[in-house]
């Protein structure tokens, strides 16, 4: 008996080799259908989303993950803007990579195509349902999402607004499926859904992702948690550090790309740590340094050692300090997720030692950790971050949804 998932996974595949057919003018026309379809049912999804805030809010769901639940019609505006700016971006789709004359008159190109069908397992986020399907749909892949039971009303009016748009352009509306039983046996069928399932996509917190990563047959692109440091070095100019650290931190708690961490070359560390205290007490940032920083600041309490791993999601930071730009780098590349790290200085030699040494997909100088996002880069739109190496790194956006495949031309070679 074929399972609730595998029918799923072959009405995705069937849909992933018609959308190879479509043309970019297509795709196109899709994206503005839907985005246009998303504006016309902002206030159906809001009241669907509602009921899930209100679902999380009795469950005891903290605040800073209650705002990435949480949709507005400025939010529901930005994800049909997205899929608009998706639209307007050039097709990676055909793209021929490179061509090649061989000694035997073979003619070997290189040209990049769909992965075929793509699946996201998710918490929470919303917005992400409308993102993964621009994405995956301007790239000509199928794409089946199962996000978190804490966003099932939201995800459900998202989904019917992108299938009307489809519907309306006559195109597949097989091409964004929802999971919609939430029973945790759907992830773990999920996994197994390698005859169907190109790759695998987990967007979430470090338990989902560990998860998938271990339990999945299917290839799985790692986008991990974002234990994301600045560094503020013995060069830095320390208002700008200051300014910095506050958007990095507070802009949104919730998301991945927020600071968690800070380090403080010792030289600063007297002037410019009373001055981040004071701004982040604005935000109620409760703030937990070493055994230094806590003597800068009676606002600040102890540390543990777990402190300097964790992805809080919260309003609380962590700062050490430290004796050279060497124990900064150590320490960061010890503790971090491989996701965004920042320095703030005016030495031209650090900034680029820094950004040399460093391991993570996103390195700044004098610049806040909070642009490491599909839109800031560029992208229109990402279907998430990749903190792995192959075979996409930090944000991914259109060309990350692509493969590609060897076209030969011949003229009757055969092989001796």
């Amino acid at each position: 008996m074929v399972s609730y998932m595998e029918t799923l996974g072959s009405r995705a595949k069937a849909a992933s080799r018609e959308a190879v057919t479509f043309t970019t003018e297509e795709k196109n026309r899709g994206l503005l259908s839907v985005a246009e379809e998303l504006c016309q049912n902002t206030n159906t999804i809001l009241l669907e989303n509602e009921k899930d805030i209100q679902a999380a809010e009795e469950n005891g769901m903290k605040s800073a993950l209650l705002d990435r639940l949480r949709l507005t019609k400025q939010r529901i505006q930005d994800m049909a803007k997205g899929l608009k700016e998706i639209a307007v971006l050039d097709d990676p789709v055909g793209e021929v990579l490179s061509m090649k004359n061989r000694p035997n008159g073979l003619r070997i190109g290189k040209r990049r195509v769909p992965i075929g069908v793509v699946g996201v397992i998710y918490e929470s986020r919303p917005n992400v349902t409308a993102d993964a399907f621009g994405l995956c749909f301007k790239t000509g892949n199928a794409v089946i999402l199962r996000g978190g039971s804490d966003a099932i009303n939201s995800n459900k009016a998202i989904v019917h607004a992108v299938k009307e748009g489809l519907r309306k352009e006559k195109l597949s509306q097989d091409l964004i499926l929802l999971v919609e039983d939430t029973d945790r046996g759907t992830v773990y069928e999920m996994m197994k859904l390698h005859n169907y399932i190109d790759v695998l996509i987990p967007r979430g917190g470090a338990g989902l992702i560990s998860s998938v990563v271990e339990n999945s047959t299917v290839p799985v692109i790692e986008t991990g948690t974002g234990n994301c440091h600045i560094y503020v070095d013995e060069w830095a100019d320390l208002n700008m550090a200051v300014d910095i650290i506050e958007n990095a931190k507070s802009q949104r708690m919730g998301v991945c790309n927020a600071c968690e961490s800070l380090v403080i070359h010792e030289s600063v560390a007297r002037q410019v740590i009373p001055m981040i205290v004071n701004r982040l007490k604005l935000h109620q940032v409760e703030i937990r340094g070493d055994e230094k920083a806590c003597t800068f600041s009676e606002d600040i309490t102890a540390a543990e050692e777990e402190d300097w791993g964790t992805e809080y999601l919260d309003a609380v930071i962590s700062i050490r300090v430290v004796d050279s730009f060497e124990a900064a780098v150590e320490h960061i590349n010890t503790y971090n997720t491989g996701h965004s790290e920042a320095i703030i200085t005016e030495n031209y030699k650090n900034a680029l030692r820094f950004q040399d040494e460093i391991d993570a997909a996103a390195v700044y100088v004098n610049a806040s950790t909070r642009f490491t996002d599909g839109f800031e880069f560029g992208f229109g739109a990402e279907i998430g971050i990749s903190t792995q190496k192959l075979h996409a790194r930090g944000p991914m956006g259109l060309e990350a949804l692509t493969t590609y495949k060897y076209i030969i031309f011949g003229n009757g070679q055969i092989r001796e």
